[in-house]
């Protein structure tokens, strides 16, 4: 159970910038009630050196989290550091939670579609429900209410 005093840890994918997806996930992470979380991704914490040295920045941030979350919009920038990002997560045993692009509808790589273990379209409460799943094995059932009133 996903509490103030044991916070879902959660690596958000990033390349090494924060553009307005990457914020938009903590928006949408922030927003919700009675959730609970600890990013353990820094995108500010480039090391110098080049492709090794970040991927060994890389693991060390993924290596702490319950499930990662990637976003196809940076797949289209960065494919081989995304893919890297996905490819250590299933290595550690880390589920892969996929955003599609925010506003677009161009396709996802299939590539990067095959490691996802749930690919989600951008809706705050589709994240938390499968963060809740993926991380912690939680199910939600939650069930919409509409109220009609007679006219």
């Amino acid at each position: 159970m996903v509490s103030k005093s044991d916070p879902v840890r959660v690596f958000v994918g990033h390349v090494w910038e924060t553009d307005d997806d990457y914020l938009r996930v903590f928006e949408f992470l922030e927003g919700a009630r009675n959730f609970f979380y600890q990013n353990s991704g820094a995108p500010d914490k480039r090391p110098p050196g080049g492709r090794e040295p970040e991927r060994e920045e890389l693991r060390r941030q993924i290596a702490p989290a319950e499930c990662v979350i990637l976003l196809a919009s940076h797949h289209r920038r960065a494919p081989e550091l995304v893919e890297f990002e996905a490819n250590f997560a299933k290595a550690a045993d880390k589920p892969v939670i996929l955003l599609s692009s925010f506003g677009s509808t161009s396709a996802i790589s299939k590539s990067l579609l095959a490691l996802a273990d749930e690919e989600i379209g951008w809706d705050e409460r589709a994240l938390i429900d499968a963060v809740r799943r993926q991380a912690r094995h939680e199910e939600t059932q939650r069930w919409d209410t509409i109220d009609f009133t007679p006219e």
